[in-house]
């Protein structure tokens, strides 16, 4: 039988790789073929999934401090990851963040060097952010908006979340009050004002101008183009191709609840394997009971215990990739 392991990372505990690397040991132990597939849905890890960083900027963090961000570079596409410039776990966390004063200037930044660097096709992937700045210190970071004329400029995202509401959905996340977030929301509003008073495009008007605190937006005003992160990386490394290939589909990620159907990893994937009548397993770290018991998804906690899963994640992946290899003879 040939599998293909098409799976997320188990945030915190093991990346996309790890993970698919741990069903291709149990696979090829067991006598199958594992086609091994590591994903993401634009955000966090995706750098990782295809490539990973080759080249290395100093940039503004997203406090200000100076923080060595990876990005890549190969064939004249740039694939930056906003999060290892602007991220929440570069300030702290939400504890140690300064909601207010956060900034996209570093990712502004990296664009630059990728733009310097030759780049004719540039995909920012949105995700983890500590920003709520509406993308203005990203902008205020390029040479000139003029640069980015005849550049391809991709922006991944998985949230529909609107520009203006960006502060009230994420805000609480990012470390901000109430009276913070408020704040943010009538920033939000006037710099939608001032991006189509300066680029004649009503940020307001586009599904998931909100991501990353409203970057999403201020880079659709300078010309980018917002699509479905997990369509992106299913493009990138041919992933409807692959799934046509395989006799079966493994699929999972650390915490399954209804959000994982909204642009994820794992709903995608299944979306992709049932139009392609191919049977497909679930194997998540833990999810909402009801939810995993319909698609019968295997909960590694349920099947191990938290003591055995603590630190011993992707053997626990290993062991359930085993049991539902041998169940279905």
């Amino acid at each position: 039988m040939r599998v293909l392991a098409a799976v997320d990372k188990f945030r915190g505990t093991a990346t996309a790789h790890e993970v698919a690397k741990a069903i291709g040991n149990a696979c090829w132990d067991l006598g199958h073929d594992c086609d091994e597939a590591p994903l993401a849905d634009g955000g966090e890890g995706t750098l990782d999934v295809l490539g990973g960083a080759n080249r290395t900027t100093r940039v503004d963090g997203p406090l200000g401090a100076p923080v060595e961000a990876g990005w890549r570079l190969q064939n004249r596409t740039a694939i930056i990851e906003m999060a290892r410039a602007s991220g929440l776990l570069l300030a702290g966390g939400a504890e140690g963040n300064d909601p207010v004063a956060a900034s996209t200037r570093g990712t502004g930044q990296l664009i630059t060097a990728a733009l310097s660097a030759g780049a004719r096709k540039i995909v920012v992937c949105l995700g983890g952010s500590a920003t709520t700045d509406g993308g203005l210190g990203a902008l205020q970071a390029l040479p000139s908006p003029a640069r980015l004329r005849g550049i391809e400029l991709l922006v991944a995202c998985d949230v529909t979340t609107p520009f203006t509401e960006a502060a009230r959905v994420f805000g609480p996340q990012k470390g901000a009050s109430p009276r913070q977030i408020e704040l943010l929301t009538n920033r939000l509003h006037a710099l939608a004002e001032r991006y189509q008073s300066d680029f004649d495009i009503d940020v307001r008007s586009i599904s998931g101008a909100g991501a990353a605190g409203g970057l999403a937006g201020a880079l659709a005003a300078v010309g980018g183009q917002l699509v479905p992160g997990f369509d992106l990386v299913a493009d990138e490394i041919d992933l409807y191709d692959r799934v046509d290939a395989a006799d079966l589909v493994i699929t999972g990620e650390g915490y399954l609840d209804e959000q994982s159907f909204e642009g994820k990893v794992v709903g995608g994937v299944l979306t992709l394997a049932s139009l392609a009548h191919r049977d497909a397993r679930v194997i998540v770290g833990n999810g909402e009971p009801a939810l995993c018991e319909r698609l019968g998804a295997t909960r590694i906690l349920d099947t191990f215990g938290e003591d055995d899963a603590f630190g011993r994640t992707t053997w626990c992946i290993e062991q359930a990739t085993r049991s539902l290899l041998a169940n279905l003879r």
